[in-house]
Formats: C-alpha cells, sequence, structure tokens
C-alpha cells in the first residue's frame, strides 16, 4: 500500500490519507481513510459554508472510515478487507493507464 506524505501528518497520528493499493495479482485500486472525527469536522464546517445541504449529509467515493487514527489502522483495515473480498466493493479499481501517473 502506497501512501502519500502529507505535510504536517506522522504515520503514527495521521486520520486522514488517500492510498494506492497493489494486490497480488497486479491489480490495483484506491481508497481514502478517514477517522469519525474528520467526517464530523467537514460536516461541521459544511454548516458554515452551505455546503452539502450545510452539512447534514456527506459521501465519498472510496471511503473507508477508521475508527483510531494511524497508518497500521488504515493497513489492518485493507488486510482484513482483501481476506474477505471486501476490497472489491469499497474500493475502486484503478486502470492500468494510471499505473504511470502513480509511480
Amino acid at each position: 500500500m502506497m501512501i502519500p506524505r502529507w505535510e504536517g501528518c506522522a504515520p503514527e497520528t495521521a486520520d486522514q490519507a488517500d492510498a494506492t493499493i497493489r494486490l497480488p495479482d497486479g491489480t490495483r485500486r484506491y481508497a481514502t481513510f478517514m477517522t469519525l472525527g474528520v467526517v464530523s469536522g467537514i460536516m461541521d464546517r459544511w454548516q458554515e459554508t452551505g455546503e452539502s445541504l450545510n452539512g447534514r449529509y456527506f459521501y465519498s467515493t472510496d471511503l473507508i472510515i477508521i475508527r483510531e487514527p494511524g497508518f497500521a489502522s488504515m493497513i489492518a483495515a485493507v488486510q482484513d478487507m482483501i481476506v474477505s473480498g471486501d476490497i472489491d466493493h469499497a474500493c475502486s479499481l484503478l486502470s492500468p493507464d494510471d499505473e504511470e501517473e502513480a509511480d
């Protein structure tokens, strides 16, 4: 799993991140990780800005909500989704054309 470095986010405390997941068969998938606190903060901010009916809803494709911050929590979620097969439904498949842009 590749998680780009975000300024100000340490691997142990990152409460949100984008990731490219490379599976053993060579396919790649995309995920966005957020804690409940991050989602709540976004919705609170939208109450002020008027977005999404003043923060009354939130959506994001390929979103995986984690309870605890940190890359270890993100990795554990992905490992579990691979074992259960949920990765196929939770994370969009990246096309081979995207490979050059990601590397």
